[in-house]
């Protein structure tokens, strides 16, 4: 059955997104070329309704409890209004925002998705959150969509990047038995890589805020399915299955602050940006990415089944490579290098 739902979504998504091109084409859901994009024509975008249709049709035909699904079905039709909205009328932050934290609501407050509390290491007690579990839940979802919407900079990247996190969430959820999540994520997979066939590059069609959206909706919901409740330890594992989106994220925030601009700003300085500026070529760039990518899914499977100091190590020597990278190429600024000069000081001792 899992295998057969992958299947029936990738084929709907590649019946379905030249329809959905040439419908945003009609609609005004075309990316222009500009300073800040790396695309030298009119583009449709909007590609990510042909994601979210196959996943519902999919869902709809291998699903057994429809009802229960409800929650996570209208939460997603939900941002993908949000997305189809803006890919037309290019919305302002405000209503996104919003449209974001609407869908948040409707899956944990009706579906009940909600982290409540963690076992921290070290200790036997456990840290309730108590009147705090909706916000960090909702901070999570919305947090874990704007990331995802951050990395949409180059053909086939938000899709690639998503689908390696799917696979690693499918992955854990099979060895942990739990059927309703790989389900949820093969189905996805499926429709995702079958959009990647007109969106890898030379892209015939871009999947808009109505992908980037719906992905990170449905990432932020699955991670968080996998792992809610769980021991601290546990709960860093979807933050490592989302390193790259995460730290794109992290270090623009940063990079903004140093740099004194509005935390909303947008810029030309993102880790795919970083990547181009240094010489590799548009497909080159977006496969190191996936490369990086799938070493985060990777760590996050030997962490899942790491002891607690395994764990620990290994959690401290991703963020000092993480760091390395970020200093090498640029991410945050040229000047910005502490743990560089640092190490080369202490070579000249």
């Amino acid at each position: 059955m899992l295998i057969g739902a992958l299947f029936v979504a990738f084929f709907l998504s590649i019946l379905l997104t030249p329809f959905v091109g040439k419908l945003a084409f009609k609609l005004g859901a075309t990316d222009k070329p500009n300073e800040r994009k790396v695309h030298v024509k009119i583009m449709p975008r909007m590609g990510g309704l042909a994601i979210f249709l196959s996943f519902l049709i999919t869902l709809l035909i291998f699903t057994d409890d429809l009802l229960g699904q409800l929650p996570l079905i209208v939460g997603a039709i939900v941002i993908i209004l949000i997305g189809v909205l803006d890919d037309i009328y290019e919305l302002r932050a405000a209503p996104k925002f919003l449209g974001q934290i609407l869908a948040a609501l409707i899956i944990v407050l009706w579906g009940g998705l909600e982290v409540e509390f963690i076992n921290l290491p070290f200790f036997t007690d456990t840290l309730e959150f108590g009147i705090f579990s909706i916000p960090i839940t909702i901070l999570w979802i919305v947090s874990i969509i704007n990331a995802i919407n951050l990395i949409d900079g180059l053909d086939g990247l938000a899709g690639g990047v998503s689908t390696i996190a799917l696979v690693t969430i499918a992955t854990m959820a099979l060895i942990k038995g739990d059927l309703f999540v790989a389900t949820i994520a093969l189905i996805v997979i499926g429709s995702t890589l079958g959009f990647l066939k007109y969106n890898f590059h030379p892209a015939k069609i871009f999947m808009g805020d109505t992908g980037a959206l719906f992905l990170g909706y449905i990432i932020a919901v699955l991670s968080l399915l996998g792992f809610k409740n769980v021991t601290m330890i546990s709960l860093i594992v979807p933050i490592i299955i989302l390193g790259v989106p995460i730290s794109d994220t992290f270090f623009a925030i940063i990079r903004r602050v140093v740099n004194k601009q509005p935390i909303s700003a947008a810029d030309k300085s993102h880790l795919h940006h970083c990547l181009l500026n240094l010489g590799f070529t548009h497909k080159q760039t977006v496969i190191l990415i996936y490369a990086l990518a799938a070493c985060f899914g990777l760590a996050a499977i030997i962490f899942s089944f790491a002891t607690l100091w395994g764990a620990l190590i290994l959690v401290a020597g991703i963020l000092v490579l993480i760091e390395i990278l970020v200093e090498k190429i640029g991410l945050v600024g040229s000047d910005y290098q502490p743990l560089l000069k640092m190490l080369n000081f202490k070579n000249k001792s």
